[in-house]
């Protein structure tokens, strides 16, 4: 495969122009306790995520930072690329590393049938259990694109949980590490789940700075599915308080007017 890398990077800056500042909307209702894109914990918690790779010479750089930060990511990985590169593959994985799926090729699953996204699941499933040995847990649909229906079948078929994301600093545009720094460690709270692309350099870049900037703010890192075992319950919503209507004000007695005489006039009495 030539340039694999470069050729999925301008497929997804074409694809996810037009929703790229828009966070994807979570269907818990619909889909309770598979689909996540922030969790609410007890603690300073979140998960570092790195989508499309992995990247013959930038992937392993990243985890080189990581072992220098002892932080553990989540990497969701094109299929095409596993297959490539299944040595960095099995990297990750030997490192403590959450290995999921991002699909085959990066098509949009929203607009897909059944059996073209079951394929491209298959086959990504395969690649990551051929280097490391076992199958992923997790995917995330390519742009965040995938309707209930589909959550709810690929739950059942293949037990994977569906993550999105809460911080997403727009690497894929390239706007500078950092820019990418900053706007991840000003977004980021406690249970985020934070996007990024290992595809790209400047993401790399960024990467020392986010490290030290959070860890400065007391976060600490953890991988997805960990992040999801510490889930705790939202608290319950205060009941309003009922608005006590005022009393009305009794109304003011009319003044009494002064009575007429019924004395006759002295006029009258001349």
């Amino acid at each position: 495969m030539v340039g694999s890398v470069a050729i999925l990077a301008a497929r997804a800056d074409d694809a996810t122009a037009a929703q790229a500042d828009k966070k994807p909307k979570s269907e818990e209702t619909v889909a309770p306790g598979i689909t996540f894109d922030w969790i609410h914990v007890d603690g300073p918690y979140i998960a570092m995520t790195f989508d499309d790779g992995p990247s013959a010479k930038l992937t392993p750089k990243l985890l080189d930072l990581l072992a220098a930060h002892h932080i553990k990511a989540t990497f969701f990985l094109i299929g095409e690329n596993a297959a490539e590169y299944p040595d960095i593959v099995a990297r990750e994985a030997r490192e403590g590393h959450e290995i999921a799926n991002h699909s085959w090729s990066h098509p949009n699953f929203g607009k897909m049938s059944d059996d073209g996204v079951r394929g491209q699941l298959r086959k990504t499933d395969d690649a990551i259990k051929s280097a490391m040995g076992k199958s992923p847990t997790l995917m995330r649909p390519p742009y965040g694109s995938i309707t209930p229906r589909q959550k709810r079948w690929i739950n059942q078929e293949f037990g994977y949980k569906v993550v999105l994301w809460d911080v997403d600093p727009l690497d894929w545009r390239r706007p500078g590490p950092s820019v990418v720094c900053n706007r991840i460690v000003k977004n980021t709270r406690a249970g985020s789940i934070i996007l990024a692309h290992d595809i790209h350099p400047g993401t790399i870049d960024a990467m020392p700075c986010v490290f030290k900037e959070l860890e400065a703010k007391g976060f600490k890192f953890v991988t997805v599915s960990e992040l999801i075992a510490m889930e705790t319950p939202l608290p319950p919503k205060p009941s309003p308080t009922p608005k006590v209507s005022p009393s009305p004000k009794p109304s003011p007695s009319p003044k009494a007017k002064p009575a007429r005489s019924t004395s006759p006039s002295p006029a009258a009495q001349n």
